[in-house]
């Protein structure tokens, strides 16, 4: 039976915004568009069918399940 995982891109994208608490930073580190990384992003919440971060004017912010997933990716990505 084969595995079902999230795209590594979206999961790239995650980990970068997670740790850089930005779309536009993280897209820059990432070298994408903003749009083409909030969609990644948004197809990572989609998938899991979890909010991983609350969105502001200000920025973005990890979400208690956010937080916890945050590390798995980091481990599973390091």
């Amino acid at each position: 039976m084969p595995r079902r995982l999230p795209p590594l891109t979206a999961l790239r994208a995650f980990e970068a915004a997670s740790r850089n608490a930005s779309f536009t930073h993280a897209a820059a580190e990432l070298a994408v568009t903003q749009g083409a990384f909030s969609r990644h992003v948004a197809a990572l919440e989609a998938w899991l069918g979890v909010v991983l971060f609350e969105r502001s004017l200000r920025g973005v912010k990890l979400t208690p399940k956010g937080t916890q997933y945050a590390r798995v990716v980091r481990g599973a990505l390091d």
